[in-house]
């Protein structure tokens, strides 16, 4: 029972601070700023259960399908810190939001960002993915296995909820509001995707060099 709990708390506390909503959540008032109401929910709902679907594949079939590709989790990090640098580069100059966007094109907007960048790297990144394949070589038993199902339902199911009370904030903070944030946001995503870059590549240089 012990050995359970542990493991609860262990799969709640690290893909929390893995998937970081709180974090995501500027990016998404950002990217979702020109949409209504209804469109901005239906945007977080695909993006958080799109995730969730990826983390569940990758839990189950993750060294497979590494290993089967040749895919390291380092090479995946580099990719996510080099789409993170671009997003937050657009986000610095202000350019990440659409200004306008015609009726005709909101469903494919909405579309489009809640899969990239908002499902993929922003809550299923390199971390929770990673995450989700160590801590199912770890769930030895049936119950460990469904407690981290749940766990992992339950962070994204609290990202869902983090994301659609960011509406208040794109309405409190107003047009120049949002814009200072976004600025703000892009310098910080920039500084995380080095950060991202820099550890999957030091691993691979290391081998290289054999150091």
């Amino acid at each position: 029972m012990h050995e359970l709990l542990s493991f609860t708390l262990l799969g709640l506390t690290s893909f929390f601070t893995l998937i970081n909503p709180l974090g995501v959540m500027p990016i998404f008032m950002t990217m979702t700023g020109e949409l209504q109401e209804q469109e901005r929910k239906r945007t977080a709902k695909k993006a958080v259960f799109v995730s969730f679907i990826i983390l569940m594949v990758f839990a189950f079939t993750g060294q497979l399908l590494f290993k089967f590709f040749g895919i390291s989790v380092n090479s995946l990090k580099i990719v996510g810190g080099v789409i993170f640098f671009l997003m937050g580069q657009d986000m610095l100059q202000a350019r990440l939001v659409k200004t306008k966007i015609s009726e005709k094109e909101v469903r494919t907007y909405v579309n489009d960002i809640s899969i990239t960048p908002l499902a993929i790297p922003m809550i299923c990144g390199p971390g929770a993915i990673t995450n989700a394949i160590v801590l199912m070589e770890k769930a030895n038993t049936i119950d460990m296995k469904v407690i981290l199902v749940i766990a992992v339902a339950v962070i994204c199911f609290l990202t869902y909820i983090i994301l659609l009370n960011s509406s208040k904030l794109i309405r409190a903070l107003g047009d120049t509001g949002n814009d200072v944030l976004m600025r703000l946001m892009g310098l910080i995503v920039m500084v995380i995707a080095v950060e991202f870059f820099v550890s999957g590549l030091k691993p691979i240089v290391q081998d290289i060099l054999h150091i």
